[in-house]
Formats: C-alpha cells, sequence, structure tokens
C-alpha cells in the first residue's frame, strides 16, 4: 500500500525536529453542497530543523515517531518570503 502525502503550511516550528503543518480539505457541504474547507494539523518530523513558519511542505507518512508524530516532511515546496 503506497503512504499517504499531503501538502500544507507550516505554522509552528518551536519544538525540536517537530514542525506543526496545517492541511486543508475541501469537501462539499452534505445538505447544500457549498464548498467547506476544514484544517487539520499534523505534527511532521524535520531532523534538519530547516522548516521555518510559513513554508509550503509536503509530508509523508510513517512509522510512529513519538506520540503524535506520525509523518515526516518529505520536502519544502515553497519557502516563506
Amino acid at each position: 500500500m503506497p503512504k499517504k502525502e499531503k501538502q500544507g503550511l507550516v505554522v509552528s516550528n518551536k519544538m525540536d525536529k517537530t514542525v506543526v503543518v496545517r492541511v486543508a480539505d475541501y469537501e462539499p457541504h452534505p445538505k447544500y453542497k457549498k464548498i467547506m474547507e476544514s484544517n487539520k494539523n499534523y505534527k511532521a518530523h524535520d531532523a534538519e530543523n530547516i522548516c521555518n513558519e510559513g513554508d509550503t511542505v509536503r509530508i509523508v507518512e510513517n512509522r510512529p515517531i513519538s506520540g503524535g508524530k506520525r509523518w515526516v516532511v518529505a520536502e519544502i515546496v515553497e519557502k516563506a518570503r
């Protein structure tokens, strides 16, 4: 089974070797069919501490690294300005 990939925005890099990534998901409302945005935060492993707040990153599913970390930063898609 292939590993899941998600793309999102780094909202926090205050922890050591960990970043918090906000991933947006767009789905239509069940009754009214308006496209609704829902955001979810994922903790991702950043071994070199190279990600900064505002960066757009791609994260990949991984084995559990700690209590709340199950994702790893694969690449930085776009650096923050």
